[in-house]
């Protein structure tokens, strides 16, 4: 029997401690204390609760009951509890709406603009680096062949033709590699736009690029896909999205052309 006993002891106890686990109104008093009651009942002239800390049914004169601020601090609590609920519903919703998104996302290596529940895929642009004295140009490959001086990487026209009329633009990007990638301001030239400038140091063969970055949101979503979206609004101009490898000189271009409306 003494076994026995000190089995069912802590059951006993657990089951004492569930209505105060349990939800619980404030039951306050004119005198600004409270008890805490699982539910209560008014009667002719005193109020019946059911104690949340004893687990029974006790009684209080009416009039030292504050009904009004008990119902109030009531309402208050439903309210709040129906917006959380609201909430976490719409948090559930678009995080569903997300998922379904990315299993659309074609496997393939690429930028796809994300616009009115569309994936529009930007096309790849043809890179070129120009060596800046004779402008001797050469088409972006791995390894590119390099020599000593400045020259700068750029894209024909001065104008891309993927065209986006928002300022905060978002993408989802599938990279090709564990690389660097983001969103860089392009310096439109005449017919061309300069993607990024490099230098080649004439002993030591080092190479420099110089390019405006944009300050960008990351968050990656899947293996090697990751949506990016600039943090400020763009300016109306030339963009594109990059990924590279820093100090190869093997960028891949995205390009597009911001002109958001004012």
């Amino acid at each position: 029997m003494k076994s026995l006993f000190f089995v069912v002891l802590p059951f006993a106890v657990l089951l004492l401690r569930i209505p105060a686990l349990a939800e619980t109104i404030r039951l306050y008093l004119k005198d600004g204390n409270y008890q805490l009651a699982r539910e209560y009942q008014v009667l002719q002239d005193r109020v019946k609760y059911l104690s949340a800390e004893r687990g029974e049914w006790e009684e209080l004169p009416l009039e030292l009951v504050d009904l009004d601020r008990t119902k109030k601090e009531a309402v208050q609590r439903e309210e709040s509890l129906k917006r959380e609920a609201k909430e976490q519903d719409e948090e559930d919703a678009a995080i569903r709406a997300e998922r379904e998104e990315i299993a659309r996302i074609p496997q393939e290596h690429g930028a796809y603009y994300i616009h009115g529940g569309k994936l529009e895929p930007l096309k790849q642009a043809e890179v070129k680096i120009v060596h800046d004295k004779k402008r001797n140009v050469l088409k972006i490959i791995s390894p590119i062949p390099m020599v000593p001086g400045k020259s700068t990487v750029e894209l024909d026209g001065a104008t891309s033709q993927f065209r986006i009329a928002e300022d905060r633009p978002e993408f989802y990007f599938r990279l090709s590699d564990i690389e660097g990638f983001g969103i860089v301001k392009l310096t439109p030239k005449k017919t061309l736009r300069v993607v990024e400038s490099v230098s080649v140091l004439q002993v030591t063969n080092e190479t420099t690029e110089e390019r405006q970055l944009v300050p960008t949101f990351k968050k990656e979503v899947g293996e090697q896909l990751f949506k990016i979206w600039p943090e400020m609004p763009l300016e109306p101009g030339e963009y594109a999205l990059i990924e590279y490898t820093e100090g190869a000189v093997n960028p891949q271009i995205w390009d597009f052309s911001a002109a958001p409306a004012k």
